[in-house]
């Protein structure tokens, strides 16, 4: 395996993905990406802003903050007065990546939706309503609802 892994990291990323993905089912690959991915990203902030497809702007507007002040927190970390808003909606983005596709992540929190009166996740967020995220997140993907 060694040495697989070894001749894929002398290819370029494009060709080594490409080749990965030829031996393996669609399913195996994205099983493989979210894993992937979750080990790559793990400071919260940047696995938020990647998984919601949130600019710089529109985190700073999460957290009412400007973008420079999410870019000062991008390299020297998350304010402690931030930090229960981030592990509310890190809850919700745990919740999101295991129901739902990473590619459609995006579109689902910007999504209004009527057991959230009428708003998205993204709004509630921009709200400052970081606990509603988190338990609205778990309830419209609670597949209990969903009758057998």
């Amino acid at each position: 395996m060694t040495r697989t892994v070894a001749a894929l990291r002398r290819l370029d990323p494009a060709t080594a993905a490409l080749a990965v993905s030829r031996e393996a089912d669609d399913a195996w690959t994205l099983e493989f990406l979210r894993v992937l991915e979750s080990r790559v990203r793990t400071r919260p902030l940047e696995r938020l802003m990647a998984t919601w497809d949130l600019s710089a702007a529109a985190t700073g507007r999460v957290f009412g903050v400007s973008r420079q002040a999410v870019a000062k927190w991008r390299g020297s970390g998350v304010p402690d007065d931030r930090a229960v808003a981030l592990a509310d909606l890190a809850a919700a983005t745990d919740v999101l990546e295991r129901y739902v596709r990473l590619d459609r992540i995006p579109a689902v929190v910007r999504r209004k939706a009527d057991m959230l009166d009428g708003r998205s996740l993204l709004e509630l967020a921009e709200a400052g309503r970081y606990d509603d995220v988190r338990r609205g997140a778990v309830t419209m993907l609670d597949l209990r609802r969903v009758a057998p």
